[in-house]
């Protein structure tokens, strides 16, 4: 038969099962409502029927938790986190179509593409990074009178609780979220991470947990802070079950990252990366993996048998009943300390990788940097009980626990000085990523020096309760992991969107930020120590004009992260001015690539010939050979 007998190809119809791939955010949201509805009206309403001596709350508990599980089963299902098992178990060859999806539709699907994933983990962070600092200037705004303005000590409360506990769980993966997915496999010569959907679904947790969080407004509330303590969690209102159930959803999200990058980093690693070629970001998400491994499962258990006191009637915090309100205590905070360094731990990895680039020299004590990742997230396991120095913990437990705290200093400190040891006599460059890195350390110290006070049982009688020991959080954790998230998003925006942001809105970001970060919280040691305490609405009239002063700095605050929004919209959409190929000079793997980085990350199995950090070496190998030869493969291990 001729070619022209051959009748023409209609097009090629698909099974009908292959659009289910192509569900995304909206039908999630569509299946998310449905379950919602069903599990509360229906199974929930079931449910409390059949279990007696029931309270009005505990029916209305029952009916309000099935409501939210089913939704949250709903919009995954929605997302279609189910497509996948299904066909395989019909028999279908396993692939990874989903990463294949080009344009800004992959962004609201399932994509198994970890930069994709990296990029949703960035703007996730930020959007509720912006609605949890709202509810800050909120918060600031009632305590420019010492007496009930605006709102309620209820609302207050809720909005003080918002605030916190949506600040602890986006946090946790403000740099490890779009950074670590998106860089480290790439860093490690790897082509993707080693379980793609379920690092899919450890982002989608994030934004459902958010919206579950709060849909406590609508639900009266929570009146515990960030912190959930039994036994008031189990007798607060609806929106208890929001926090508990958001909070658990982080938990888990937090888990699956810890394993996805262990197995990444463990048993991905390309020909010739060897363990002391690693760059020093990828240990200190090592280290924060093995925390979030740890820790994760310790608060999903808190939150689960909390919740399970409020439905079910069990009675495992309830003391009236042989419970026990330190249990809980004693869980939360088993994970809450080791927290503080998955907050941390990502943030100290990310500037030592700055500050080699940016200073033209080796990062000093390479070793003793891993050490001290490593010493960090060994002792925080043993420092928890701290937090319980005025809840009655035994005495003769205080001495150890002061130790520790204390002890966990030293590998702290080797951080420091390796930072300090990397900077001297080096060829600056004060870029806008170098100033970040730069202005961690200095408020960084800052919150260790005043964690000494609260480390001492003595002195954190009197301080525990005040905003002393807000001022101190603060500046550990907003002053060391956002100043290092925003030094990473100018170092690698360039390389994750082809597009150089504005450096003078950049510096004047910074500047903004620096100074009144520091005028914001440096005076709330004061006042603390002259006794205001936290979560309340209202003070002492002779404290007035300090918080006046801390509220107008922290207005401005909010000025400098709405320069950043500007910065990012001129750069983006005005400028946009395309970097060079290496705008930071870096001998970083990533900045060997592409811009934008293929899909695949490399076209053959890289093989790794030398350390990141060979600067002021002219005749130091490029990092890796990207189109190595078999023998070459064979001869690095391949």
């Amino acid at each position: 038969m001729s070619a022209a007998a051959i009748p023409a190809a209609g097009p090629v119809r698909e099974p009908w099962w292959r659009g289910l791939g192509r569900f995304n955010v909206f039908t999630g949201i569509v299946l998310g409502i449905g379950g919602y509805l069903i599990g509360a009206l229906v199974i929930g309403h079931v449910l409390s029927k059949g279990i007696p001596a029931q309270t009005e709350t505990n029916q209305n508990d029952i009916e309000f938790v099935c409501g939210i599980l089913l939704g949250i089963v709903g919009f995954l299902v929605g997302m279609g986190f189910l497509n996948y098992p299904i066909a395989r178990l019909t028999g279908a060859a396993p692939t990874l179509r989903e990463k294949e999806e080009k344009g800004i539709a992959r962004y609201f699907t399932l994509c198994t593409d970890h930069k994709v994933v990296g990029i949703q983990y960035l703007w996730g962070v930020l959007f509720f990074f912006l609605v949890a600092g709202l509810n800050a200037m909120l918060i600031r705004t009632q305590l420019l009178y010492p007496t009930e303005h605006f709102w309620s000590a209820d609302n207050y409360i809720t909005l003080v609780g918002l605030h916190g506990t949506m600040m602890m769980m986006m946090t946790t993966s403000m740099v490890l979220g779009p950074f670590g997915n998106y860089f480290v496999p790439v860093m490690v010569g790897a082509k993707r991470m080693a379980f793609p959907r379920i690092e899919a679904l450890s982002f989608w947790l994030l934004p459902v947990a958010g919206v579950v969080l709060l849909a406590a407004v609508g639900a009266k509330g929570f009146p515990t802070g960030w912190t959930g303590y039994a036994n008031l969690s189990v007798q607060a209102k609806l929106g208890m079950d929001c926090y508990l159930i958001s909070f658990a959803l982080i938990g888990i999200s937090m888990a699956l990252v810890g394993f996805n990058m262990l197995v990444t980093v463990y048993t991905m690693r390309a020909p010739g990366m060897t363990w002391t070629r690693l760059p020093i970001f990828v240990w200190s998400v090592i280290a924060t993996a093995f925390l979030q491994l740890l820790a994760a499962p310790v608060l999903i258990a808190g939150m689960s048998l909390v919740l399970l006191d409020r439905v079910v009637g069990t009675t495992f915090f309830m003391p009236f009943s042989g419970g026990s309100p330190f249990l809980y205590e004693n869980l939360f905070w088993f994970f809450g300390h080791p927290e503080v360094y998955i907050l941390a731990l990502p943030g100290f990895g990310l500037v030592l990788e700055i500050l080699p680039v940016f200073s033209r020299k080796p990062l000093w004590g390479y070793r003793l940097a891993v050490a001290g990742l490593m010493g960090v997230a060994l002792l925080s396991f043993f420092v928890w009980q701290h937090h319980l120095f005025v809840s009655g913990i035994n005495p003769d437990l205080r001495p150890f626990f002061m130790f520790t705290t204390e002890l966990i200093s030293i590998p702290t400190a080797l951080v420091f000085l390796n930072a300090m040891g990397t900077l001297f006599r080096g060829k600056i460059r004060f870029s806008v990523p170098m100033l970040f890195a730069l202005a961690l350390f200095f408020n960084f110290f800052i919150g260790g020096a005043s964690g000494v006070f609260l480390s001492d049982a003595p002195s954190d009688v009197s301080t525990h309760g005040s905003f002393f020991v807000m001022a101190h959080f603060h500046y550990t954790i907003m002053g060391g992991l956002v100043f290092a998230f925003f030094g990473g998003l100018f170092y690698w925006f360039p390389k994750m969107f082809g597009v150089h942001l504005n450096e003078k809105l950049g510096k004047l970001q910074f500047w903004l930020f620096f100074i009144f970060f520091n005028l914001t919280f440096f005076p709330l040691f004061a006042v603390g120590m002259l006794g205001q305490p936290r979560r309340v609405s209202a003070y002492s009239p002779s404290l007035q004009w300090l918080n006046d002063w801390v509220t107008a700095a922290a207005y401005m605050i909010g000025l400098s992260f709405a320069v950043f929004v500007v910065n990012v919209v001129y750069s983006c959409f005005f400028e946009r001015r395309r970097p060079e190929a290496n705008p930071w000079h870096s001998k970083g793997i990533e900045w060997q690539l592409p811009t934008p980085i293929p899909v695949d990350n490399f076209e053959r199995v890289p093989v790794i010939n030398a350390s990141p950090y060979e600067y002021g070496t002219p005749e130091a190998p490029l990092v890796a050979n990207l189109n190595p030869s078999h023998a070459e493969v064979v001869a690095a291990g391949g």
